[in-house]
């Protein structure tokens, strides 16, 4: 029988999460010597004191919630006997106060990639077709299957071709302030890296995302000049039927099929990374064992002179207070506040607030609400200074740790970075999910050995190692990094690309639908 084991976090919290694998029963005892009252399950909550009605609930050092009730010691605490405290406001909190650690700049680190006339590195190399409206995504997706049955054999160094549908480009108010977020972003992935430069767009014709449009981005980007990309509009006159369109579009596919094959890979440095981290399906795990090892290997990352971003503002809103005193500077730190602000006033206009994050599988993993979820999600930033802080879909302008601010979705995140150019993504969860991306690598790390054990063929780490001592946080961090080097570089495969498990694009739209 496994001895009872559990895990605090921080010398003044009063609560402590079970580590075995089914909870433990009432009458268990504790390595402290704390006896359970009642049964606790799984990364779910106990009070190491008394907790009077009203009484702080501390974990991570940090005030997640007050008490609905008496709580005695050794009791379950679920979410049902939290309140959630209020969030941090911004207007007086520390900017540019805590010096970033000195961490000795790593040498020699190297990945094996796709240089790219810009000086970027992809870690694939695909065909990414571009859409300027949802009308035409079918029509893609049938060209899709055709090149990979007919053109892509005949081009070996071409890892594969990615229809970049979504659901923005007509129905909207594409002159409203907020349409520059799906503009910028559907721009800006045309632009990824993986994609080697290549810009193909299909349109339809009448959409209000004309792809002049959609190539001329927005204030904030990179225009595409016309000549260097291909257009193909399937309200065309030229187009005698569906077949006229799609040779049209297998002609022009081929076209830069053949400039995508002359691509190989080749030795960069690790500073030519862009990593994003991810967190989806967490649990009271995930800031214990896989997001604070994500995190030492952002710092890893970073001493290389990489580029790391994280992102998921209501996922960080609630530690916020954490995060500025991390900002280079001041400027920096007020762009934080700044992308808090303007996510709060986008839940308030919708009548909702940050709590309505927690799905019911956070809950039952453990996570009581979302200022605990925020707290354990930060840790994926590691220690690194805070570089620059970009608004959704935004490209970094600097190296280091970013702060890429998105919704929390899953989907919404996943594209949103994709956006801003990440080429490898690391991807935690506790819960479990089979997520994915077509246009660039996702690495699952399992925040539990459970969860690592029974979809072994779903998960690529397993962080939970660090919960039963197997592990540190440091063994771990470092076992991420080499496999991010080895991932980039085509030595390995995701168990998500192996499988072809792959998730549609979801462009984040705060502007009218009309």
């Amino acid at each position: 029988m496994t001895s009872p084991l559990y895990i605090k976090v921080h010398d003044d919290d009063n609560v402590a999460i079970i580590v075995n694998s089914n909870g433990l029963p009432a009458g268990s005892v504790l390595p402290d010597g704390l006896t359970l009252i009642e049964h606790v399950p799984q990364g779910h909550k106990v009070a190491l004191a008394d907790i009077a009605k009203g009484g702080k609930i501390v974990r991570y050092g940090e005030i997640i919630g007050y008490a609905v009730e008496d709580i005695a010691r050794g009791a379950w605490i679920d979410e049902s006997k939290v309140v959630l405290p209020e969030a941090p406001p911004l207007e007086t909190l520390p900017l540019a106060t805590r010096p970033a650690p000195e961490l000795e700049p790593l040498a020699g680190f190297t990945f094996e990639g796709y240089r790219n006339k810009d000086g970027s590195a992809g870690t694939k190399n695909l065909l990414g077709i571009t859409t300027s409206v949802h009308c035409v995504a079918g029509v893609v997706d049938y060209v899709v299957k055709l090149i990979e049955q007919k053109l892509l054999p005949k081009y070996p160094n071409v890892d594969g071709v990615v229809g970049l549908n979504h659901l923005y480009g007509c129905g909207v108010a594409i002159n409203a302030p907020a349409a520059v977020v799906p503009i910028r972003t559907i721009h800006n992935i045309a632009l990824n890296p993986n994609f080697g430069g290549e810009i193909m767009v299909v349109g339809l014709g009448c959409e209000k995302l004309q792809p002049a449009r959609l190539l001329e981005g927005t204030a904030d980007t990179i225009p595409i000049q016309t000549e260097s990309a291909s257009v193909t509009s399937l309200q065309d006159e030229q187009f005698v039927g569906f077949q006229a369109m799609v040779a049209s579009i297998m002609e022009t596919a081929e076209q830069h099929l053949q400039k995508l094959n002359r691509r190989t890979r080749e030795t960069c440095p690790a500073s030519d990374l862009v990593v994003g981290m991810q967190c989806g399906g967490s649990d009271a795990f995930s800031g214990v064992t896989a997001n604070p090892a994500v995190g030492y290997a952002s710092d890893l990352l970073v001493r290389c002179g990489a580029t790391v971003m994280f992102s998921e503002v209501t996922e960080v809103r609630d530690a916020i207070h954490l995060l500025t005193p991390r900002a280079v500077d001041e400027q920096v730190g007020k762009r934080l506040l700044e992308e808090m602000q303007w996510y709060d006033d986008y839940l308030n206009a919708g009548k909702t607030d940050r709590n309505a994050n927690p799905s019911p599988g956070n809950k039952k993993g453990g996570l009581a609400n979302v200022v605990e979820k925020a707290l354990g999600s930060i840790a994926k930033s590691g220690t690194s200074a805070i570089a620059e802080v970009l608004s959704p879909g935004q490209r970094p302008t600097k190296k280091g740790l970013i702060f890429a601010a998105t919704p929390a979705s899953d989907f919404v995140c996943g594209t949103q970075q994709l956006a801003s150019g990440i080429t490898v993504q690391v991807f935690t969860t506790g819960r479990g999910t089979p997520y994915g991306l077509a246009a660039l690598p996702v690495i699952k790390v399992a925040t539990r050995t459970d969860l690592a054990q029974r979809w072994h063929d779903l998960m690529d780490i397993d962080a939970g190692r660090i919960a039963t001592g197997e592990a540190t946080i440091e063994d771990i961090g470092w076992e991420i990094f080499h496999y991010i080097l080895d991932i980039a570089s085509g030595r390995k495969q995701t168990w998500s690309d192996k499988w072809g498990l792959h998730n549609a694009l979801s462009v984040f739209n705060p502007a009218p639908v009309t």
